[in-house]
């Protein structure tokens, strides 16, 4: 099994998955984008991922990929700035990106 399927392994066992419209469950795929994946579940597969595949993660920009979180609270609720606006500048973080990480030994994005 390369180093991608066994990332791409890993995000589909540790992320809820949405459903179709027959109730199946959609699984990742390498360019599915982990901006909706809900929180916990992210961070939970991140700690495991550091630990199997040995890439830090401590100076990934998050900001980059999560930019609306990155906005002081007072800007967000008195409406300094929208949210839509701020979303059209995120990049997206996808499977992809950490399965060619993994193999590469480091972060290689940002």
């Amino acid at each position: 099994m390369t180093i991608a399927n066994q990332v791409l392994e890993l995000f589909n066992e540790e992320i809820s998955k949405e459903l179709d419209n027959n109730g199946k469950e959609v699984m990742l795929v390498l360019d599915s984008d982990l901006f909706d994946v809900p929180g916990d579940d992210l961070h939970h597969v991140l700690n495991k991922y550091e630990q199997i595949f040995k890439v830090d993660l401590s100076n990934v920009k998050w900001s980059y990929y999560f930019p609306w979180q990155n906005i002081p609270r007072l800007k967000r609720w008195f409406g300094k700035v929208k949210q839509k606006d701020v979303e059209a500048t995120r990049l997206p973080l996808t499977v992809r990106m950490f399965a060619e990480s993994a193999e590469a030994g480091k972060w290689l994005f940002d």
